[in-house]
């Protein structure tokens, strides 16, 4: 691996040394959504954030930060470290292992190296210019996103349909009544499944650029694409499609570009 790409993982394993502690044992968490509706935050975020930045700024001082709890740090700098401590803060908060420690390095505006790491599976999907694996335990294993060529065979999935607009709801359900078989309340481990040959599609809207910068690079390296919901480079609208197989990227849009931002 890199140099980068194994400051990744150091990262990966400090946010899992952090936040593993509390999952299913008290958390004090707190509600910052408001009047917009239920946004969960934990002390397990807070902590693993914050044990993140540490390490950058020991080690690499110059690079930026932007993370979901503790905002910007030198956004425009060359290389920015995109951090969501925790993403799936309401699995975690139910006590299901689908959440996340989702850590990015973006170079030139572009991310190139991602992280997505599940501690209680002991599970690190890294992706980078070395390619994409799987870090459990002592073991590695190459990840390969798998053949699909048609939405009707596909297995597809988003977090939760009411995350939606309106005309995004019908632009997925059109897809999901194409595909074979629909997941729900993966958050970001649906991106891991997807670069693991799992699952052939994802899609869905809202996301922050730190709920999506570190999927891309493992997604790449295992062979996917990572789209808007125009088919262009993934930017600030927050419509994300992920695909194992290009070929039904065109399918799935002919359906989502009509809800397009």
């Amino acid at each position: 691996m890199t140099e980068y790409e194994l400051f990744a993982v150091e990262l990966a394993r400090e946010a899992a040394r952090v936040s593993l502690p509390y999952f299913r044992n008290p958390c004090e968490e707190s509600d910052k959504g408001g009047v917009a509706g239920f946004d969960p935050v934990t002390q397990a975020d807070r902590e693993a954030e914050a044990a993140i930045r540490r390490l950058i700024e020991a080690r690499y001082p110059a690079h930026g930060v932007v993370g979901e709890e503790y905002g910007e740090d030198r956004p425009d700098a060359e290389h920015v470290w995109v951090l969501d401590p925790i993403d799936g803060t309401r699995a975690f908060i139910a006590g299901l292992p689908l959440w996340t420690n989702l850590i990015a390095l973006r170079a030139a505006g572009r991310p190139t190296v991602g992280v997505i790491g599940q501690p209680y599976l002991d599970e690190i999907f890294i992706g980078g210019p070395s390619g994409a694996r799987l870090l459990k335990g002592a073991d590695e294993t190459r990840l390969e996103t798998r053949s699909c060529g048609q939405l009707t065979d596909a297995v597809i999935a988003t977090t939760d349909t009411d995350l939606f607009t309106g005309p995004e709801l019908g632009a997925w359900t059109q897809v999901r009544a194409a595909a074979r078989l629909a997941r729900l309340g993966c958050d970001a481990y649906a991106y891991a499944m997807l670069a693991a040959g799992r699952v052939d599609l994802v899609a869905e809207s809202g996301l922050k650029v730190w709920d999506w910068s570190a999927l891309v690079p493992v997604i790449e390296a295992a062979g996917g694409e990572v789209t808007d919901w125009r088919g262009g480079a993934p930017d600030g609208n927050g419509q994300i499609l992920a695909v194992g197989d290009a070929r039904i990227r065109e399918q799935a849009l002919v359906s989502l570009r009509r809800a397009a931002l």
